[in-house]
């Protein structure tokens, strides 16, 4: 364990958790609704400090990121826990489960361990992702240090959940990240995410005023979110932020407790890739299903195929050192094609 950052105590032993923007007031005794903060007798702990559930070497474009350090491996890492409660959790066991009275699982990796292990496998970054990586801040920003040190980039997969207070003190070692919009209504985020969508926006915002790369994915789910108007509207949305900001739109599969609905039909994501183009995005993929146009980066300027992409392998085409080989455009993003190819 680890005394919790990001609290103050309150009267009664209780304290207020301001980590995520869930904000929780928690009793003596009692947990967030996180699953993985608890409150013992007015200290606040993290009970997931270094105790990683899930360890791999990933292809960057897996988090999905396409335009930071494409074609290279980031070493990425997790614990249980989540502030989100998803219907459609497609890592459940592992982000609720602590939410279930089950023990909290995962082996004891120091922060140090995991940088030698990202070096040792030649990776270009390390991925805080699997669950949602705020509520591990501590672990994370211990680790992040270190690995920035080290050469590492850091990228976080998050739901945008965090508050300003936890942003301000990663952000100075945050290099990019993808940030799920699950949605564009606050009915949705309430009733199926046990979330708000306002704090999700302010997060993409700040992110980006903070000149960390960004990149959104939205999981489209049949007749949940995927109407014409809220794609568009999220579409708009990351325009007026920043029109090059890539979108993924990727396919719903049944899990978790949301079983009574069909797989995403593939017409359905090509429909959001052409609201999005036409919204004036300049880069929207298709994941989860195969898609040669759709999964492929081409430049914005003269059209040229960039990155040709099979599955989350990516191959370079017309890119050289972050350029367009044919008219010398500069691919938005951190301008690392393909380690250097």
């Amino acid at each position: 364990m680890r005394e919790a950052s990001f609290y103050k105590k309150l009267e009664g032993n209780e304290v207020h958790c301001f980590l995520c923007a869930q904000h929780c007031c928690i009793k003596s005794g009692e947990r967030g609704k996180c699953g993985v903060r608890e409150n013992r007798e007015g200290t606040l702990w993290s009970l997931v400090y270094g105790r990683a559930v899930a360890l791999n070497v990933d292809p960057i474009e897996k988090k999905p990121l396409y335009h930071f350090f494409p074609g290279s491996l980031s070493y990425s890492l997790g614990t249980e826990g989540c502030n989100f409660s998803c219907l459609f959790c497609q890592n459940a066991d592992i982000a609720q489960g602590p939410k279930q009275d089950r023990p909290i699982r995962g082996q004891e990796v120091r922060p140090d361990q995991i940088v030698k292990e990202a070096l040792r496998f030649n990776c270009a970054s390390i991925a805080y992702t699997y669950t949602e990586p705020t509520i591990f801040m501590e672990y994370a920003l211990d680790i992040a240090g270190p690995a920035r040190k080290a050469g590492l980039a850091n990228v976080f997969v998050t739901n945008g959940f965090m508050t300003r207070e936890a942003l301000e003190k990663a952000a100075p070692l945050i290099d990019a990240a993808n940030v799920d919009l699950k949605a564009f209504t606050r009915e949705f985020y309430k009733e199926r995410c046990g979330a708000r969508l306002k704090p999700v926006l302010s997060t993409i915002e700040d992110l980006k005023k903070n000149n960390i790369w960004v990149e959104i994915t939205t999981l489209v789910i049949p007749g949940l979110n995927d109407s014409s108007t809220e794609l568009r509207q999220i579409a708009e949305f990351i325009v007026s932020i920043d029109p090059d900001m890539p979108w993924h739109v990727s396919a719903f599969y049944p899990t978790h407790l949301m079983t009574d609905r069909e797989r995403t039909p593939a017409r359905t994501l090509h429909k959001a890739r052409s609201i999005g183009l036409e919204a004036g995005l300049s880069y929207v993929y298709v994941g989860n299903i195969s898609s040669k146009e759709g999964g492929n980066t081409y430049c914005k300027s003269c059209r040229a195929l960039l990155i040709e992409r099979e599955g989350f392998f990516a191959n370079p085409a017309g890119l050289s050192r972050g350029k367009c080989t044919g008219c010398g455009a500069v691919l938005p993003g951190a301008g690392f094609d393909l380690r250097d190819s």
